[in-house]
Formats: structure tokens, C-alpha cells, sequence
């Protein structure tokens, strides 16, 4: 599985991590991936998505529904 999120397509950043003495080496940034339950063509299916597009609501959400026991008399 990719880091890459489904919806936005935010992936891995890579650039330098640089010290107070100017050393410098290679780090990366991750993105926040998240796997949900969305809805996708009409069916529920888990996607990995970024938190920004949670926040943003691109995705519609779909929860799971506990059976409903029946009330006895």
C-alpha cells in the first residue's frame, strides 16, 4: 500500500533536515492517512484517506448499523 491518500492524492514529501551547524541530511513528511469506511460508487469500502479531506468532508462516511433487538412484551 502506497502513502498516498485516496481522494487528494497528498503523498510523501522529501527535503532536508538542516542542524544550527547547517548540517544537512535527507528526511521525509508523511501525510496522516487514515483508513474509513466511506462510501464509494454507492457501496461501502475502506479507503486510506488524508485527515484534511476527513475535515473536509469529501468523503461521505458510513457506519456500521447494529441490528436492532426486539422489544419482548
Amino acid at each position: 500500500m502506497s502513502m498516498k491518500c485516496e481522494i487528494c492524492g497528498k503523498g510523501l514529501q522529501r527535503g532536508n533536515r538542516v542542524s544550527h551547524a547547517h548540517n544537512v541530511s535527507k528526511r521525509v513528511w508523511k501525510p496522516n492517512l487514515q483508513r474509513v469506511r466511506a462510501i464509494v460508487d454507492g457501496k461501502p469500502q475502506r479507503i486510506r484517506v488524508c485527515t484534511s479531506c476527513i475535515k473536509k468532508g469529501t468523503i461521505e462516511k458510513n457506519a456500521r448499523m447494529k441490528p436492532q433487538a426486539e422489544p419482548t412484551a
